[in-house]
C-alpha cells in the first residue's frame, strides 16, 4: 500500500521567525535526493506523495519529523533502492534527531525533568548536526559529498534565521541559568557546551559567571564543567584555558584521564549504547568496554595545525595509546601518516611543552609498534 502524504503537516515557520520544524532533516534530505540524482518529481513518484510535499520536506516547511514511522521506513527502503547512500541514510536519522532538540529548545526555556538537553547524553554525530544550521560548518558525512551543479542561488546548508539563531543561543543560556537541581547536572553541562557555538562577544564572561559562586556536585560535574568553560574559551580564541584544563585536571589524574577517554570514546560512538546521565565516564576504561579504534581514526584525523582543540586532541591520543599501544598494529591503522602528522605539528611553534613531550611520547609508541 503506498503511503499517503502527509497534507494535514503545517508550516511551523510563523511571524515570530521561529525555526521550520524540519531544516536540519529537510536539508539531507535533499542531498540523499541529490546524490541518487533524482528531481523533486522523481522523488515525489517514488514515495507516493505530491512534488509540493517534497519540496515542503525539504525546506523545513512541513518537517520530516512529523512523517509517520511507517511511512518513514517505506522512504527510507525506497531511497536505499534508488540507490541513496547508507551513510546518508544514517544522517538523516540524525538530522531528525537534530530537529526534534532544536525544536524543543527553541520552544522550552527553563530546565526540567523534561527538557530535551536532559534526556541523552549527546554525541557527535547529533551535536554536528543540531550546530549545522547555527554555524553553517558541515558534518563530516556531509562536507565529504561531491556537490552537485545547481542552477541559480540555492543554500548550501541549512537555513535558519538569525533571528532563530539569536533564540536558541538565548533559550540554551536560560536552560543553564536555571538548571539548579542535582537532577539537572546533565542538562546544564549540555546547555552549557551549546552555549560554547555561541559567537557573541560575551560568551565567555558569561559562562564564566556561571562558575562563579556554584557548589560543587561532585568531581565529575566540576570536571565537566571545567571542560565546558575551556571548550567556550577556545572557541573564542583563547587556547589557554584549555592548555590550563590539560595541565590542572587532565595530567597526573587517575579520575579525570578515566573520563576523558571515556567521554571521547562515547563522543564518537565507541560505546555499545546511548546513556542518560554522565556517570559512566567515571567508570574504569577496561579492555571490554570499548575498543578504540573509531576514537584513534578520529583523533589522528583531527592532528592538523591551527587546529583550537589540539593540545587536547594531542593529550587525549597520548593518553589513548598509554592503555592500549596495540591499537597502532591494528588492521587499517597507518603509522606513517600518523607519524607524518606528528612531525608537522612538532616542526610548528604554537604547542605548549607539555604537547611536545606527548607527540614525542606518540612518536616513541609508532616506534616501538614497528619492531
Amino acid at each position: 500500500m503506498t503511503p499517503a502524504p502527509p497534507e494535514t503537516l503545517t508550516d511551523t515557520q510563523g511571524s515570530t521567525g521561529r525555526a521550520r520544524g524540519g531544516v536540519i532533516s529537510g536539508y539531507v534530505m535533499r542531498c540523499i535526493r541529490e546524490q541518487t540524482g533524482l528531481t523533486q518529481d522523481g522523488l515525489a513518484e517514488q514515495f507516493g506523495v505530491s512534488v509540493d510535499t517534497v519540496a515542503a520536506w525539504e525546506t523545513g516547511r512541513r518537517p520530516i519529523t512529523a512523517v509517520p514511522v511507517g511511512h518513514m521506513l517505506v522512504y527510507r527502503n525506497r531511497l536505499l533502492q534508488a540507490g541513496a547512500s547508507p551513510d546518508l541514510l544514517t544522517a538523516l536519522d540524525r538530522a531528525m534527531e537534530a530537529d526534534v532538540l532544536l525544536a524543543g529548545v527553541l520552544e522550552g526555556g527553563s530546565a526540567g525533568p523534561h527538557h530535551p538537553l536532559g534526556s541523552t547524553v549527546l554525541q557527535r554525530n547529533v551535536v554536528e548536526m543540531l550546530t549545522w544550521p547555527l554555524t553553517g560548518r558541515a558534518p563530516a558525512t556531509i562536507d565529504a559529498l561531491p556537490t552537485p551543479r545547481r542552477r541559480g542561488p540555492v543554500a548550501t546548508s541549512p537555513e535558519l534565521p538569525a533571528t532563530s539563531r539569536r533564540a536558541f543561543f538565548t533559550s540554551v543560556r536560560h536552560t543553564a541559568e536555571t538548571a539548579t537541581r542535582p537532577a539537572d547536572i546533565l542538562t546544564r553541562r549540555q546547555a552549557l557546551y551549546l552555549v560554547s557555538y555561541d559567537p557573541a562577544p560575551d560568551t565567555t564572561p558569561w559562562i564564566q559567571h556561571q562558575q562563579r559562586g556554584r557548589r560543587s556536585q561532585g568531581w565529575l560535574a566540576d570536571w565537566l564543567d571545567a571542560r565546558s568553560v575551556a571548550s567556550v574559551a577556545v572557541r573564542q580564541g583563547d587556547r589557554e584555558r584549555m592548555t590550563h584544563f590539560i595541565e590542572r585536571t587532565l595530567v597526573d589524574s587517575d579520575p579525570g584521564e578515566t573520563a576523558n577517554l571515556n567521554y571521547w570514546a562515547y563522543w564518537v560512538g565507541e560505546l555499545p549504547r546511548l546513556h542518560g546521565d554522565d556517570a559512566f565516564m567515571a567508570a574504569p576504561v577496561t579492555p571490554g568496554a570499548w575498543g578504540g579504534q573509531r576514537l584513534l581514526a578520529h583523533l589522528v584525523d583531527h592532528l592538523t595545525p591551527g587546529l583550537g582543540f589540539s593540545e587536547l586532541y594531542i593529550h587525549t591520543l597520548w593518553s589513548l595509546l598509554a592503555i592500549r599501544p596495540h591499537l597502532l598494529q591494528a588492521a587499517g591503522v597507518d603509522t606513517d601518516v600518523l607519524r607524518e602528522r606528528v612531525d608537522v605539528l612538532l616542526d610548528g611553534g604554537t604547542l605548549s611543552a607539555q604537547a611536545r613531550r606527548e607527540l614525542d611520547g606518540v612518536r616513541y609508541a609508532i616506534r616501538l609498534s614497528r619492531t
